[in-house]
C-alpha cells in the first residue's frame, strides 16, 4: 500500500469507528504496517487539516468527528485532471495546497494516473498577485470586513482606497474585487494584480448587491459559474441566484 492509499485507508478506518478512538497499534495492524509509520501518517494529517485527535492515557487513542469530515469521494478520471489544472491556476496559498493534498489522498488507480499526467504537463509563472493581498480580500469578503487599498491605476498612479467588498469577477484569467469605493462614493473593480497591499480595517462593512455595482460595466453580463450551482444550490433558500443584499447601486468602471 502505497502512502496515499494509507492516509485514505486511515480516514476511513477512524470514520467507521467514530466517535470511538482506535490505538495506533490497532491501526498499524489493520494496515499492516509499523506503529512508527501510523504515528507519522497521522501527524502529516493532521497538519493537512483532517480532523482527527488523539485522547493521551489508558484507553485513549485517534479518533476523528464525522460531522467534520466528507464521505468517500471517488472521482473520474476526467474529473480527477480538472481538478489539478483547477488547483494548479490557484493562488499558491497554504489552502490551495492542503486542498489538492486531500484531494490526492482519495485518489487512485485510473484518476491518480489521469492528474499526475496532466500535473506532469503544467507549468506556471510567477503570481502577480501577492498572496497577502489575495489571502486579504478573500476574508474581507467572508468576513464582510472594510478593507483599506493601495492600489495602482491603469496609468500607474498609486492611490490609497477603503473600500467595502461585494464579489470577485473573474475574466481572462484575471480576477477583480468588486466593491463600494468609499473614496470615489462609487462602485469600482479592482484588479487583484494590482493590489500593492490590502489591509482589512476589522470595520464591519454594509452589504452592496454585485449586480448593482456591475451594472453599466463591462462586467455587467457576468453570472456565478455554472460550476458552482451545487453549491449555490445547498446554501437556498439563504441566498437567491446571482443577488447580494446592499443599499447602493453603482457602475463598476475603471478604479
Amino acid at each position: 500500500m502505497n502512502r496515499t492509499a494509507r492516509l485514505y485507508a486511515l480516514v476511513e478506518e477512524l470514520r467507521a469507528a467514530a466517535p470511538r478512538s482506535l490505538t495506533v497499534a490497532t491501526l498499524a495492524t489493520r494496515l499492516e504496517v509499523s506503529t512508527r509509520t501510523v504515528q507519522r501518517d497521522l501527524q502529516a494529517l493532521m497538519e493537512t487539516g483532517v480532523p482527527v485527535r488523539t485522547t493521551p492515557g489508558r484507553g485513549g487513542g485517534w479518533s476523528i468527528e464525522p460531522a467534520m469530515t466528507l464521505p468517500p469521494i471517488h472521482f473520474t478520471p476526467d474529473e480527477a485532471a480538472v481538478l489539478a489544472a483547477a488547483l494548479a491556476g490557484a493562488d499558491g496559498s497554504k489552502a490551495a495546497r492542503t486542498a489538492f493534498q486531500k484531494i490526492a489522498a482519495v485518489l487512485n488507480g485510473p484518476a491518480t494516473a489521469a492528474a499526475g499526467d496532466l500535473a506532469a504537463r503544467i507549468v506556471a509563472l510567477p503570481s502577480r498577485t501577492d498572496a497577502q493581498v489575495r489571502e486579504a480580500v478573500h476574508q474581507a469578503l467572508a468576513t464582510n470586513t472594510v478593507l483599506r487599498l493601495t492600489y495602482s491605476d491603469a496609468a500607474g498612479q498609486d492611490t490609497e482606497r477603503v473600500v467595502e467588498p461585494a464579489g470577485l469577477l473573474t475574466t481572462d484569467g484575471r480576477w477583480y474585487l468588486i466593491a463600494w469605493c468609499r473614496t470615489r462614493r462609487a462602485g469600482r473593480g479592482f484588479r487583484l494584480d494590482r493590489i500593492a497591499s490590502a489591509t482589512l480595517t476589522g470595520e464591519h462593512a454594509q452589504r452592496h448587491d454585485l449586480s448593482d455595482l456591475l451594472s453599466g460595466s463591462l462586467g455587467a453580463g457576468a453570472a456565478r459559474p455554472a460550476t458552482l450551482d451545487p453549491l449555490n444550490a445547498a446554501m437556498a433558500p439563504s441566498t437567491s441566484p446571482g443577488r447580494l443584499t446592499g443599499r447602493e447601486g453603482a457602475t463598476a468602471a475603471k478604479a
